[in-house]
């Protein structure tokens, strides 16, 4: 990470506060899959086990905060933050640091831990800035572009790996265990999150979970550099229900090129690239797509409602998740697209195409 990178990430965070009145951020990641990201983003640090905090005040030095017993679970001369913290509880000297200021906190409802929450709102103005932190770094700098290109390489070779070990009678985690050791080969470690769809539902690829002569996988990793990806494509024979959906598909994966340009609203991308499922008729169960980076699922969503207005560099992970009124026929395919001057760009190269 070159040190221009670094200034820039904080500069843009810092100018979320000012634009918020507050007098520091705290960045909270843990070891859950997915949500570390935000911490590796200000500091460097990827959290092996436990949980961290970053403290990024409006002036001076960031600190990064662990919890003590997790001093030998990370390798910590990783983080270029120089102010490293171990606490008994975290939550207490954050809220010494911080008392009779107002916090921002990103990770507020899902990642702080109670203790340390219950210390430091005792003596801080806490409000959440979820929304407000990712889209500080929704815009990619060139140098994290060039993590994302990566990650989508890695993702997309694995997609091919499982779709050459795929047929259907086959253990799912069988099909998927050559793209795992690709994964990893490749620097991903443990920053993989990848599943089969088993009817309409998101199922762990188990060996007891037998593939059909249809199968959805949704393959989502994060390279060495850290930035989260999705690539996949369904494999198969499917049923004329599902052909319906692929017609709808192929629309989107053309309305998303134009819709996804700087200036227009994240409103207006679902709009454009749902129009044609629901003018089939068909019910999405999952978001239409969403801003991804070092954390897998970040602000803004691409849905009805949000007039996030899109930017050059912006990078989003697009699926539309179609399900049929019998609730088990559904398509689920995974881009990862750059927002340019021109429209999106699909990173992976792949046809919109069941293989």
């Amino acid at each position: 990470m070159t040190r221009p990178e670094i200034e820039r990430r904080y500069a843009a965070v810092r100018g979320a506060m000012d634009a918020h009145d507050l007098d520091a951020v705290v960045v909270c990641g843990s070891e859950y899959t997915g949500f570390e990201g935000a911490v590796t983003y200000l500091s460097g640090f990827v959290i092996v086990h436990r949980y961290a905090y970053v403290l990024l005040p409006r002036e001076g030095e960031a600190s990064i905060v662990f919890p003590a017993e997790a001093r030998y679970v990370g390798e910590h001369a990783t983080s270029w933050i120089d102010d490293q913290v171990f606490a008994e509880r975290p939550g207490e000297w954050l809220a010494d640091r911080l008392a009779g200021k107002r916090a921002g906190v990103y990770g507020l409802d899902y990642v702080m831990t109670v203790r340390d929450f219950e210390a430091l709102s005792r003596k801080a103005d806490v409000v959440p800035f979820d929304v407000e932190f990712d889209l500080a770094r929704a815009v990619k700098s060139d140098e994290e572009i060039e993590s994302v290109r990566d990650s989508v390489r890695i993702n997309t070779q694995g997609f091919r790996l499982f779709a050459e070990e795929y047929a259907a009678g086959k253990p799912a985690a069988e099909v998927l265990a050559p793209a795992e050791e690709y994964f990893v080969a490749e620097g991903c470690g443990r920053l993989t999150m990848n599943m089969v769809l088993v009817g309409a539902e998101f199922a762990i690829a188990r060996s007891d979970t037998v593939l059909g002569d249809f199968c959805i996988p949704s393959l989502e990793i994060a390279g060495p550099g850290g930035h989260w990806v999705e690539v996949s494509r369904a494999l198969g024979t499917p049923n004329e229900e599902v052909g319906r959906m692929l017609e709808a598909y192929e629309e989107y994966f053309e309305a998303a090129k134009s819709a996804l340009r700087p200036g227009a609203t994240a409103h207006d991308a679902h709009r454009a690239v749902s129009k044609g499922f629901t003018d089939r008729g068909y019910h999405l169960g999952h978001v239409t797509g969403h801003s991804i980076g070092m954390t897998m699922i970040e602000h803004p969503k691409i849905g009805e409602g949000i007039e996030t207005e899109l930017q050059e560099n912006m990078v989003f992970s697009m699926h539309p998740h179609v399900i049929a009124e019998n609730g088990q026929d559904c398509l689920y395919m995974q881009d990862t697209w750059l927002v340019t001057a021109g429209g999106g760009e699909p990173l992976a190269g792949l046809p919109m195409k069941l293989f």
